[in-house]
């Protein structure tokens, strides 16, 4: 079995969300080898690199992240190459796909991980998350720093997570193919 690591590696130089400093990664060294291990302290924002939204990053009293259940994070999943369409990924992208209930979506875009943040990544639409909330997914995952730009009042995010659907931003699908796989 081959596995692919997502997620994008940490350092100080790693792109973040609207390039804002405050979600910059710290990494310092507290301890050296000569004391007897080398050892080091990371601040991260928790909305840098990879990371799950959970239902409480929108909804007022949605679930934390320690509330639910491991089940969510794993399952069949499929990664979908959309790396053709630049701006939104929206409901007519879907239709002739086989979706199934509980199937996690990765959308693999021309997002990259780069060194800056991309204003204009490409992001799902707001008919894209009514879409995959109708089909009863359970999480959905995209290669940029969000799932959504400049929607009012952020509505992607509220469709999918007032749907009980994660969202996992910022991961690295350059290596993998528009397949099934284990996630």
């Amino acid at each position: 079995m081959k596995i692919y690591d997502l997620s994008p590696e940490i350092s100080e130089s790693m792109a973040v969300y609207k390039d804002k400093s405050e979600k910059r990664p710290r990494i310092t060294a507290t301890r050296t080898i000569k004391k007897g291990a080398n050892e080091s302290r990371v601040e991260i924002d928790s909305h840098t690199g990879s990371h799950v939204d959970a239902p409480y990053h929108m909804i007022f009293n949605g679930d934390t992240i320690e509330r639910i259940p491991l089940e969510k994070f794993m399952g069949k999943a499929i990664v979908l190459d959309f790396t053709k369409i630049k701006g939104s990924i929206t409901s007519n992208n879907f239709k002739k796909l086989k979706i199934q209930k509980s199937d996690i979506i990765l959308l693999k875009t021309i997002n990259k991980s780069n060194k800056k943040f991309n204003p204009n990544f490409t992001y799902l639409e707001k008919s894209g998350a009514k879409y995959l909330a109708s089909k009863q997914i359970k999480a959905v995952g995209i290669d940029s720093l969000g799932i959504e730009r400049d929607q009012p009042n952020h509505e992607t995010h509220k469709i999918l997570l007032k749907n009980n659907i994660l969202i996992f931003e910022g991961l690295d699908l350059s290596k993998v193919k528009e397949c099934n796989y284990l996630f």
